[in-house]
């Protein structure tokens, strides 16, 4: 992918913007000119994410400060919405605050923005949806089966999203993530829940000695080593394709368009391509740091699968993007964030 110029700024309306994918998502679209609107309840978000930037602290699902906030920024022109719960257990044993919260708020949140004549949406979806494969890769044509509350959450927006955006006149993107890791690597926020979920938030505990050891649940899935197998993509590369879907909006819809798809819902995969074990991860922990990392084995939790990896030549296609940075790099900007940052904690 070339380097351009940056097109004309935009002002984008950012749910979710205090998180640890939105807060780097937002310092991406600002190091290209835009202009974040962050709106965020803090109910896993961090406000010192916020600084420096326009933040309204709120629900997705509060329509009157949502009306508020594009009345007071009426420049604002599109709307990536990363805010959810996002917890696979916690979603099993929870479902009706994951249902009220991620699906409820999302249509609220489309349903006010797109009334206020913003027709372009960009939803932070999940590769989550997917059935499981046996070749452990999955395009956007693959068959969907969400196999958790949270996943089905997701499922259920891009839906919502799908049906609104047909009946108001917008079009929306379902940015469907694999496994974000790392932290920006100019260190202006990073992963930071004290219970992480998510296996490189796991590992760092273990290895500052915050956990007694990392477990690998699962270790009799139908992949190369038994261990569960994942896309693991760095959050800026991440970061990165939500700028290019801002940018490329419009052209996104237009070649899609060309090519015989959707032209008012469109997923789109963003990942790396390349599946990585959690065995494997533990060992390119092991390099980046020279030290071994207590680790041990339990059984699956509820509502994993044994994962896959992307097809991303959509992503390629359309958004001319790929991403450029590797797992290890991941690995090296999360410990560095660390370094940076010991008065948060590391969890993702």
């Amino acid at each position: 992918m070339t380097t351009e110029s940056p097109p004309a700024p935009r002002t984008v309306l950012v749910t979710g913007g205090a998180g640890y994918i939105g807060s780097t998502v937002c310092s991406a679209l600002e190091d290209r000119g835009h202009t974040p609107i962050v709106l965020d309840s803090l109910v896993q978000g961090r406000e010192e994410f916020t600084r420096g930037r326009v933040f309204y602290r709120g629900d997705i699902a509060d329509a009157a400060l949502l009306d508020r906030i594009l009345g007071e920024h009426p420049r604002v022109s599109a709307v990536i919405h990363l805010a959810a719960l996002i917890v696979v257990p916690e979603s099993v044993a929870q479902p009706a605050r994951y249902y009220a919260s991620n699906v409820s708020g999302a249509l609220t949140l489309f349903d006010r923005v797109i009334a206020r004549g913003i027709q372009r949406l960009i939803f932070s979806s999940s590769a989550a949806v997917y059935d499981a494969t046996t070749t452990l890769t999955v395009s956007e044509d693959s068959p969907l089966r969400p196999l958790s509350p949270y996943a089905r959450t997701k499922a259920m927006t891009e839906q919502i999203m799908e049906d609104l955006c047909r009946a108001g006149g917008a079009r929306g993107l379902a940015l469907r993530y694999f496994n974000p890791i790392g932290a920006d690597p100019a260190l202006r926020s990073g992963p930071y829940l004290s219970s992480p979920s998510h296996v490189l938030g796991r590992i760092m505990e273990a290895a500052a000695g915050r956990a007694p050891e990392f477990m690998i649940t699962g270790t009799d899935y139908d992949t190369r080593d038994g261990t569960g197998l994942r896309d693991y993509i760095h959050v800026w590369d991440l970061a990165q394709a939500h700028v290019r879907a801002v940018e490329r909006f419009d052209d996104v819809f237009r070649d899609a368009a060309a090519l015989g798809l959707d032209h008012t819902f469109l997923p789109i995969n963003v990942g790396t391509g390349q599946g990585v074990t959690v065995r494997e991860l533990v060992q390119a922990f092991e390099r980046a740091t020279g030290r071994p990392l207590p680790h041990g084995e339990a059984p699956r939790r509820p509502g994993d699968s044994a994962g896959a990896c992307a097809v991303i030549d959509r992503a390629r296609t359309l958004l001319g993007w790929e991403p450029r940075l590797s797992t290890e790099q991941a690995i090296h900007d999360a410990l560095a964030w660390l370094g940076n940052r010991p008065d948060v904690p590391v969890g993702s």
